[in-house]
């Protein structure tokens, strides 16, 4: 079978020529009830490789039996992708107000708790549900709405959360600046890691600091959480949300862009959005680890680098991470010295130059890690 592609555009800004800047919908529906998936990419605008992913996924998903609508946005936002400094893309930041592009999302606890008082003992799940949805997407309108008006950073991630808030199962594509494959999964959703072909998992508590997965899912753990407490009722929505981290930004690879489709198209197997499906996660070790422990390694200290330890290895307390030369000490034996392992860790990413300053975030590496499978 063949499923159709609705394609649709939505203005997400305007430049400062008043033109409209546009983003792509792209939305498959299967004939079958099933679940809501929505998946963006490039929010951060070096980080491109997610874009080839849909690609690989709409091209897969063509010849699949989708179960309920899976609704793809890549390259979201088009004004981080265009800010170039030479060779490089200094899209993470809106340049106007200096906001981290990920970081404007809406999420408010009080209003969520008072919705929770709402919900009565004899209520059905989808009830709820039906309920809790309108209620987060007229928020989302409101704040969009304010008569003050909003940074552009703000506007954007609005703008696309309401394209996602009546999603089951959200998937923002993001890549770091040297990087492995890695995850950021909600505790509660612990065992949704395993469907992943994903080595490295970050576990995150309910506590939100801006970005679109915490802004799905700690709405719906808070919504559940409030319940239980006041009803003594357990309930589970089965909605959640994850960041993928897929390897280094500022480039793309279209054999690695299929690998990774083929792990999206796994977890949403597994979770009723595909029919008569033989994608299944893969045999391979997964490690995880709680977000207190993905620890940053700062420099106290400036100067030029070679990164020696590489993203995914194991490294033992003691041995280099990095050498460190120091252009004000060549003619002596301080011309050069190793960073070495505060600890037992693996190193998920790197910073991107040679050149660092002081107070630079070197490495971010897992600490107290667990295998999973």
């Amino acid at each position: 079978m063949t499923t159709e592609v609705v394609k649709q555009h939505i203005v997400v800004a305007q430049n400062a020529s008043g033109r409209n800047m546009n983003v792509p919908i792209y939305r498959m529906r299967g004939a079958r009830p099933g679940p809501t998936v929505y998946i963006q990419s490039s929010i951060h605008g070096a980080e491109v490789q997610g874009n080839v992913v849909i690609y690989h996924l709409i091209q897969r998903l063509k010849d699949m039996d989708i179960c309920g609508e899976v609704i793809l946005v890549p390259n979201c936002n088009p004004v981080g992708t265009n800010i170039k400094a030479g060779e490089y893309t200094m899209g993470r930041f809106d340049p106007v107000n200096g906001t981290n592009w990920n970081r404007g999302y809406h999420f408010d606890k009080d209003s969520v708790e008072q919705f929770a008082n709402t919900v009565t003992p004899e209520e059905s799940v989808q009830g709820i549900k039906q309920r809790f949805r309108a209620f987060l997407s007229n928020a989302i309108d409101t704040k969009l709405a304010t008569p003050w008006g909003l940074g552009l950073a703000q506007q954007l991630n609005l703008k696309l959360q309401q394209l996602a808030v009546n999603a089951d199962f959200v998937l923002d594509l993001h890549n770091g600046p040297v990087s492995t494959r890695h995850i950021y999964v909600p505790e509660y959703a612990k065992p949704s890691a395993s469907l992943f072909n994903i080595p490295h998992c970050i576990f995150i508590p309910n506590v939100f600091a801006g970005a679109l997965d915490e802004a799905t899912f700690c709405p719906w753990w808070t919504l559940q959480e409030s319940i239980e407490a006041n009803l003594q009722r357990n309930i589970e929505f089965n909605v959640e949300a994850f960041t993928l981290e897929m390897g280094s930004q500022e480039v793309i690879n279209f054999t690695e862009g299929d690998v990774d489709a083929l792990s999206i198209l796994s977890y949403l197997n597994a979770k009723g959005a595909l029919h008569n499906c033989d994608v299944k996660p893969n045999d391979m070790t997964r490690l995880g680890v709680m977000l207190k422990d993905y620890k940053t390694l700062f420099t106290d200290w400036g100067g030029m680098v070679e990164y020696l330890a590489k993203p995914g290895e194991s490294i033992k307390a003691g041995e280099p991470l990095a050498k460190i030369l120091n252009i004000d000490e060549l003619d002596n034996d301080n011309g050069s010295r190793l960073l070495n392992a505060p600890c037992d860790l693996i190193p998920i990413l790197h910073f991107p130059s040679a050149s660092v300053l002081s107070g630079t975030q070197l490495y971010k590496v897992f600490t107290n890690y667990e295998t999973l499978t």
